[in-house]
């Protein structure tokens, strides 16, 4: 039986591991040999301080980590304790001392964190790596402070094993609408002038203001407490690999990391301790067989919130197009 009912406009995945056997059957559950043949485009259910000892080094070309914040909380039955700072940071050293043998040199690494653990990881993160930035993402979800601010933001540390890495920027430009073009010689300066309006392609900075979290009508959401969205995802994996590069999670949650790599064309390897969890990714994972949709990612660029108008009349122009492609090419084929 499922958990509750609900609407059919409700996409949330929210079932039971009795109910999700078929998917929870399909991860890897054997800690003794983990190759990397076997794990590669898997999830690995158990204690990620245990596998990562066991997995092969120098695999990983983009690690993200999503660790449990310094707040206490109920994951499915597994809790995590608020502790002190001090404690916090031995935490996080950790499994920052597993995790270092198993990237690339060029490897690049976000870590996704509150602003009270920002502070602990910031301080500890360059003892191991090459801290690049720290990015700020607007949350927009969550319940007012009655007496403080309304937490809406969150950080993710930017890092680099070595002095090389790699950064594709023309695969994370943000398409926003342009209030004043400027023209140069009558012509548009660095933006475009189309029916729908007019965009210009932005570089990305390291405010991300344009992710929204998802929530119950949207395929991607599930019921777990802490998930992040896809779209965030995707500008970490477009920007720091490349298509074929293998993207590693030891915190995979509900499995964001690893529908989104498979999504964007990347390979992966996820470790999660909830199996119920597990369940939900390897479900996720088979949604993606038949729907590579981002939300928010549409014509190879990011765009603003409130824009899915503009975003379905350029994906119809898309399918359109392509049609016609293809019809073009079916007629030139029976003509040879």
């Amino acid at each position: 039986m499922a958990r509750t009912s609900k609407s059919d406009r409700n996409k949330t995945i929210d079932f039971s591991l009795e109910e999700g056997q078929e998917y929870f059957d399909r991860c890897i559950t054997d800690e003794k040999d983990l190759p990397l043949n076997t794990i590669m485009n898997k999830t690995i259910n158990g204690d990620t301080f245990k596998i990562m000892e066991k997995l092969p080094k120098k695999f990983v070309d983009l690690l993200i980590v999503d660790p449990p914040y310094n707040l206490s909380k109920d994951y499915n039955g597994s809790k995590f304790k608020k502790t002190d700072d001090e404690s916090y940071a031995k935490y996080t050293e950790q499994w920052l001392k597993l995790v270092a043998p198993l990237l690339k040199d060029e490897a690049s690494v976000y870590i996704c964190c509150d602003w009270k653990t920002s502070v602990v990881i910031g301080r500890v993160l360059p003892k191991y790596l090459n801290v690049r930035n720290r990015i700020t993402w607007q949350r927009e979800k969550g319940r007012g402070a009655k007496e403080n601010w309304k937490n809406g933001l969150e950080d993710i540390w930017f890092a680099t094993n070595s002095g090389r890495w790699t950064f594709n920027l023309e695969d994370v430009k943000v398409r926003k609408k342009v209030i004043a073009p400027y023209k140069e010689e009558g012509k548009p300066k660095d933006w475009q002038e189309t029916e729908k309006g007019n965009f210009r392609d932005t570089c990305p900075s390291n405010f991300w203001d344009d992710c929204s979290i998802p929530y119950w009508s949207m395929p991607e959401n599930t019921a777990h407490p802490t998930q992040k969205p896809e779209k965030l995802l995707a500008k970490m994996i477009l920007a720091s690999s490349n298509k074929g590069d293998v993207v590693f999670d030891p915190f995979l949650g509900s499995g964001s990391t690893s529908v989104t790599a498979k999504k964007l064309g990347r390979k992966f390897v996820g470790i999660e301790l909830d199996k119920t969890y597990c369940a939900w990714t390897e479900k996720r994972l088979e949604m993606a067989d038949t729907d590579d949709e981002i939300q928010g990612y549409t014509d190879g660029v990011f765009w603003e919130r409130n824009t899915l108008g503009e975003q379905k009349k350029v994906k119809t122009n898309l399918s359109t197009k392509q049609m016609k492609e293809e019809n073009y090419g079916q007629i030139a084929f029976a003509t040879n």
